[in-house]
């Protein structure tokens, strides 16, 4: 494994990878310690070839404070693009060997995982009515700023030298430099990954004690212990509240205690199922023996805050540039709980969003008259009256001006989420067409998706690149990665193609090598 991970990370196309991961992303333009960025073609060439470990010693990171939702500042550290391209490039070894590694109810920070997955896992373990009734909440106090450094190196499948150099950078914060003694380095891309795999083994150790439904039916039907965890927070649920204090919870802080964590107290506590707890935003409890998960009300509140302060902040604002602000905001928090039980949630927020927004509207206009408001700013649309809307300017006289609407909650179709299955590895090649599959009915359930799939067909000519036969909804289709997954490939266009369901199972099991059909002329979306 060692002499693998040598030869990758002393590749040039690794190197060229990992300088395209840190140009590419959202903190492309957010300089370290020195001020770089590269965002020139030259700049990015000189970088590729400046990736060696011979001489390599990382700068310190520049201290950044972020609100946190309850009004503290979280701090963050942001290295230099150097030091992020060679995290980026040892990433790229260590990710396969965490994901193989990794514990199977773990959600938090890993490929081809989300919060949704966690979610349903947490349905999974408590909907049935032999289910587990009580919780324990755990909330891990500073997880990325106490993990200990000497743990880190000597557990960690990684060059110890590089490792140990990035953990004991230091940071700075007004100009004076900071050793960093434990902790990882938060804003780096290897921290959550390196985080992971010092929580990772839990789940384990608790089957191990109480027992698992491979090897220990009996005793695990007994305890009733299942382990589901995103990130540092995580629950772990228990036939009883005095076998999760007495014997679950001391277990669990010795296993944090030996990688230098602790529990922090007033965070963690045991609830019992029909009192409901809130995880990942949601609130899931037991009414009358039936399992509800819901968006939580902290969440909510949070929500419409964020919309409050975005109103209040542009009072003088034209309402198609509101919308634009508006619209990304309110359609991100739906899709995140578009999942669960959250119809009478969506509706009851929609309303409360017309009242923040008519008394912007009202507030403009002191004195004009209420149906003047609601004629200016609020009009039918389809089956919805009094909507949040406006026309944009015509780009040339020759067009039709547009309608900008603001996003309903309400108009989000509720669709279960599939939850992953716990062993899938994006990095084994025998889990290839499950994540394809994914990937086809996520591209289905979206219009985003739905898109490129269209787009995808037209460039294919509509027809299959192994038998040349039309894909139709009749004959169904699978996506299909050129480059696989679990070799490296992406999910960009440029990287699928669509094949029959047939054809897709005899490229997989027989290797077949496809291309692309050049796409017939004449074809036009229907």
């Amino acid at each position: 494994m060692k002499a693998l991970q040598h030869l990758l990370t002393h590749s040039f196309a690794a190197k060229a990878l990992a300088v395209k991961r840190v140009t590419e992303n959202q903190g492309k333009r957010t300089p370290g310690v020195d001020g770089e960025t590269w965002s020139t073609p030259q700049a990015k060439s000189r970088a590729v070839l400046s990736l060696k470990r011979r001489g390599y010693k990382p700068l310190p990171l520049k201290r950044v404070y972020i609100p946190k939702s309850n009004g503290k500042m979280r701090p963050l550290g942001i290295p230099t693009m150097k030091d992020r391209a060679m995290q980026a490039l040892h990433l790229l070894a260590l990710e396969p060997v965490a994901e193989s590694l990794a514990d199977r109810n773990s959600y938090g920070f890993r490929p081809q995982r989300s919060p949704a997955d966690a979610i349903g896992q947490c349905y999974t373990v408590l909907s049935q009515k032999a289910a587990p009734p009580w919780i324990l909440e755990g909330d891990i106090k500073g997880c990325f700023d106490n993990i200990d450094h000497d743990w880190l190196t000597a557990h960690i499948p990684l060059d110890k030298v590089v490792l140990r150099k990035w953990l004991k950078a230091g940071f700075m914060d007004k100009h004076s430099l900071h050793p960093t003694e434990t902790g990882t380095p938060q804003g780096g891309i290897i921290s959550p990954t390196l985080a992971n795999l010092a929580l990772d083994g839990l789940e384990g150790l608790l089957a191990e004690q109480f027992g698992s439904k491979e090897k220990h039916p009996h005793r695990a039907k007994q305890n009733k212990v299942h382990y589901v965890r995103f990130a540092d927070d995580f629950i772990i649920t228990g036939a009883s509240k005095e076998l999760l204090e007495n014997e679950v919870l001391p277990l669990v802080q010795q296993f944090m205690a030996d990688k230098g964590l602790a529990l922090q107290m007033d965070k963690t506590r045991i609830t019992h199922v029909t009192e409901g707890f809130d995880f990942l935003g949601q609130n899931i409890r037991k009414y009358g023996g039936k399992l509800l998960i819901k968006p939580s009300q902290k969440s909510v509140k949070a929500f419409l805050e964020r919309v409050r302060e975005i109103v209040k902040g542009n009072k003088t604002a034209k309402q198609v540039n509101l919308i634009g602000l508006l619209n990304p905001v309110i359609r991100g928090w739906a899709n995140y709980h578009r999942h669960v039980v959250a119809k009478e949630t969506f509706q009851a927020v929609d309303k409360e969003i017309w009242l923040i927004l008519w008394r912007w509207a009202s507030r403009r206009h002191p004195n004009k008259s209420r149906r003047w408001i609601n004629r200016k700013y609020f009009h039918a649309i389809g089956s919805w009256s009094r909507v949040f809307s406006a026309e944009t300017r015509a780009n040339s006289p020759d067009q039709e001006p547009e309608r900008l609407t603001l996003v309903r909650t309400s108009a989000i179709p509720i669709r279960r989420h599939i939850k992953i299955r716990g062993e899938a590895n994006p990095y084994d090649p025998q889990w290839e067409e499950y994540f394809e599959e994914r990937l086809r009915l996520k591209m289905k359930d979206s219009l985003l998706g739905r898109r490129k799939l269209l787009s995808l067909w037209l460039s294919q000519g509509g027809t299959c690149p192994l038998c040349s036969q039309q894909l139709t909804r009749e004959t169904g289709w699978h996506v299909h990665h050129i480059t696989w997954k679990s070799q490296g490939g992406s999910d960009r266009q440029s990287n699928l193609m669509m094949l029959h369901p047939n054809c897709h199972r005899k490229v997989h099991s027989q290797g077949i090598e496809v291309v692309k059909p050049v796409p017939a002329r004449g074809l036009r979306k229907a």
